[in-house]
């Protein structure tokens, strides 16, 4: 029997990476230890576990990008990589004590809410649980897509995704097609570009590049963050500053972001001298429209000899030759696929079945939507960490991690508050308010207006990934669960324990209500 079949815990939330862990912490900060991590690999880390390719790093200052409960002053660079940031969440469950609420080899295979008993049954590949609340904190960044290729599936040689790669091949001397020119992309190609024989990399959409100036941190300036840790705060809070007065730019006015091009490039253009090259790298939608992307490293890359730009997305495959959209072909021995996840379409959400029996993917079929990026109607007890429309396209997801946090920590007092037999559902007129509001900001924001497509956007061309205001903003709209928006819903007389909470522990006695929280 798997070790944790036919358990119940109070919370179950699934992922471990920074949503995940983060969760995890302030649960423990909240007195409530009767909890469990699933996680379906055998570590933590979550995105920073999955992508271990060549150059892989992060594109947000290291001091910003890690908890504010829990700041490092080790952090060996401005801009971390891929294994210092790992350690980190390693270092943050050992930290915590989080190591026993750990269940690694769970994957989630159906969450389903029980009416009756007012809990979430749930089936993992490590065995079953049922749960009072589910916290899924999957992250959109951690399902790897890869675009459907005639021929693919003849190609002799390797093929990965960027997010698997297989450190076993031995890239030395191969011809190498790298198909995409995202953030990973961009780190990729510097990486194995002096040591492939020829490397083709296919552009459908190129980005805009900006210089990433990174340096080690000094000895100096960590023993100085060790020794003060105000100075690690307060740098950390000059950081945070600066972005929060960017955000106006990406929101309100885009056409601000023209000086920002230009440092693009001429970035561009002090690695590049082949003017032909410069046209095929030069984008022809706003700056901030896409992700914005940082590397000093990738634009000399692409002039080297052995690189070829086809300006042009991968079309067909056949044997051993990839052929592009205008026609290019190309002998290869790998394929490298830096396409980006499922981020609109989550695979989390096809195994969630609400309360009247669909899944959450059905219910989001014409778009995401969940009230304050948290909570969908008709899925009571449930919240998403990294929702719809909590995404940030210049600052920290950390930041808006921890804001969802002080939603999921009020959640649960609420619920002590309404006592036994009680789960809360987002009103549907609650979650269509929010999302209108949202939505109707979003209009003007450069991410729909830059004249791109992008993974913002989903199939149908809404942007329901990203937060079109500022952090402080989010954090304003989160401090508190307005119970107003929520419906209480009730287990059955027959089902009720009188005078228990909902894991059996003596219900709180009733607590006056806080005040609504205004929105965004």
């Amino acid at each position: 029997m798997a070790e944790h079949e036919d358990e119940h815990v109070r919370v179950a939330v699934i992922g471990s990476g920074f949503g995940g862990l983060g969760a995890a912490v302030r649960l423990r900060r909240e007195g409530i230890t009767d909890f469990v991590v699933l996680e379906r690999a055998d570590s933590v880390g979550g995105t920073w576990r999955d992508n271990s390719y060549p150059g892989c790093a992060c594109d947000v200052p290291s001091h910003l990008y890690s908890f504010s409960f829990a700041p490092n002053p080790e952090w060996p660079r401005t801009f971390s990589g891929q294994q210092h940031i790992r350690s980190y969440l390693e270092h943050v469950a050992d930290t915590f004590g989080l190591r026993p609420h750990l269940r690694f080899g769970s994957e989630v295979k159906k969450a389903a809410w029980n009416a009756e008993r007012l809990c979430w049954e749930i089936e993992t590949s490590g065995g079953n649980l049922s749960a009072d609340v589910v916290v899924s904190a999957t992250g959109p960044l951690s399902d790897p897509k890869i675009p459907a290729v005639k021929g693919l599936d003849t190609f002799p040689g390797k093929v990965f995704h960027s997010a698997r790669w297989d450190h076993d091949y031995d890239l030395a001397g191969k011809r190498v097609a790298m198909v995409g020119t995202g953030a990973s992309a961009i780190q990729i190609v510097p990486s194995i570009q002096p040591q492939v024989a020829r490397l083709t990399l296919f552009q459908r959409t190129p980005p805009w590049v900006m210089p990433r100036v990174d340096r080690a941190i000094s000895g100096l300036e960590r023993s100085l963050h060790r020794a003060v840790p105000a100075t690690t705060q307060l740098r950390r809070g000059l950081l945070w500053g600066i972005r929060e007065l960017q955000v106006q730019a990406f929101t309100k006015r885009p056409d601000e972001l023209g000086f920002v091009e230009k440092i693009a490039k001429r970035n561009m253009a002090r690695a590049v001298k082949d003017p032909a090259l410069r046209a095929k790298l030069t984008p022809d939608y706003r700056i901030g429209c896409k992700r914005i992307l940082l590397s000093s490293a990738y634009y000399p890359a692409l002039a080297r000899d052995n690189v070829d730009v086809v300006a042009s997305g991968l079309s067909e495959i056949r044997g051993s030759t990839v052929v592009a959209a205008d026609g290019t072909e190309t002998e290869v021995d790998a394929i490298i696929f830096g396409t980006g996840f499922h981020v609109t379409d989550m695979p989390i959400a096809e195994r969630v079945v609400g309360a009247d029996g669909r899944t959450l993917a059905e219910t989001w079929k014409n778009g995401m939507a969940a009230l304050r990026g948290a909570t969908a109607a008709g899925f009571p007890n449930c919240m998403t960490v990294i929702g719809p429309n909590t995404g940030l396209g210049n600052s920290s997801m950390i930041l808006m991690i921890e804001s969802q946090l002080n939603y999921m920590a009020d959640y649960l007092r609420q619920l002590d508050v309404l006592g036994a037999g009680t789960a809360l559902d987002a009103r549907q007129s609650a979650v269509n308010d929010w999302n209108r509001k949202v939505q109707e900001r979003m209009k003007r924001t450069v991410w729909n207006t830059g004249g791109c497509t992008s993974w913002y956007l989903d199939a149908a061309g809404r942007n329901t990934t990203v937060w079109p205001g500022t952090t402080t903003e989010f954090r304003r709209a989160t401090r508190r669960v307005d119970l107003a928006e929520y419906e209480v819903v009730r287990a059955p007389k027959a089902s009720r324990t009188p005078g228990t909470g909902a894991t059996g522990a003596p219900a709180p006695a009733p607590a006056a209500s806080r005040p609504a929280e205004v929105q965004a």
